[in-house]
């Protein structure tokens, strides 16, 4: 599994998403001697960070430690990460983002299980099977391995965490959250439920935006829509261009917006093309080609191609006529 950073909660997430994976826990441990884990001293003679301490406490296994410059104590792990970075990594794959190398990582990492080494009988994933058997249990929570803080939206409805800012929708503005950062994903909490996700940033003074969290507000303020920065971030100038043409301005192109975070840019843009030019767009328009005649009918519905109708005797108006007179 891939991280953007050697930090320590990349490193605990690590640990928890691979005791998830295996379903169980080793009765040992063995890592490098690094400062993630270490807090001084190495080898036997290493005294573990506090938050790897609660790790080993929680799942209860035992730790060890590597000497420095001692590969051959963890040969075979050595060994497998030469194996990744030949099979997996050459040539370096081209991702969109850190999910899809993680996918990839992953996928190939389960086909491994039908290799069989030189010398044994068996698959590695047969032999896994085995080890599996004898692994602690998971225990009934997880542990938290994110670095967490309580922080208050400032008056950009944005919460700084690591010299970064990140976006939470504009009502929280002024409340108290909280935020759990792991080692690739920020989450942010508000009386215990989620109101926004972002991917984490590195590095020092980046704001990330979303949309969504600012549409309410742009409703109210429409004239602020092409100027305002979560826009010009997230969405693409083309979109954009085609917004000012609309009859009703600033308003349709909010209006507009709505349908992006709902459908997505790229479903707007695709209507565009489909528009006959010269012909000039409106927001309900759109909203037509939003709407999907072709849809097929679901087999296990039943399609009703006649229609009975009973027969009825229109000689009771007469009679009751007669009886009124």
């Amino acid at each position: 599994m891939a991280f953007y950073r050697q930090n320590e909660e990349s490193f605990l997430e690590g640990n928890v998403k691979a005791f998830e994976h295996f379903g169980g826990v080793p009765h040992k441990l063995i890592f490098d001697n690094a400062r993630v884990a270490v807090k001084e001293g190495f080898g036997a003679h290493a005294k573990p960070q506090a938050r790897y301490q609660a790790l080993s406490a929680h799942y209860a296994f035992k730790m060890e430690f590597c000497n420095p410059s001692k590969g051959n104590e963890k040969g075979l792990v050595e060994n497998l990460v030469g194996w990744i970075r030949r099979n997996i990594l050459v040539p370096v794959p081209r991702v969109k983002d850190i999910d899809e190398l993680n996918q990839i990582l992953m996928t190939n990492c389960l086909k491994y299980r039908s290799h069989q080494i030189r010398g044994h009988e068996q698959t590695v994933g047969q032999m896994y099977e085995i080890d599996k058997s004898l692994l602690y249990s998971l225990p009934k929570y997880v542990f938290d391995s994110s670095k967490s803080i309580s922080v208050s939206v400032d008056e950009y409805s944005t919460v700084r965490f690591d010299r970064n800012n990140y976006s939470v929708p504009v009502k929280y503005v002024g409340k108290n959250v909280s935020i759990k950062a792991y080692g690739n994903i920020l989450t942010i909490f508000y009386r215990g439920q989620e109101i926004a996700k972002h991917n984490r940033s590195y590095g020092s003074n980046k704001t990330t935006y979303k949309l969504e969290h600012y549409i309410d507000l742009l409703e109210q303020k429409p004239r602020a829509v092409f100027n305002a920065k979560p826009v010009k971030d997230h969405v693409k100038q083309e979109l954009l261009e085609w917004g000012q043409i609309l009859p009703g301005g600033a308003k349709d192109m909010v209006k507009v917006l709505r349908l992006c975070v709902d459908y997505g840019s790229d479903k707007l843009l695709e209507i565009k093309k489909q528009i006959p030019a010269g012909v000039t767009p409106t927001v309900d328009l759109i909203r037509s080609y939003l709407i999907d005649h072709n849809t097929p009918v679901k087999s296990t519905q039943k399609i009703i191609d006649t229609v009975n109708v009973e027969e009825v005797d229109l000689c009771i108006y007469d009679r009751q006529y007669v009886v009124a007179q």
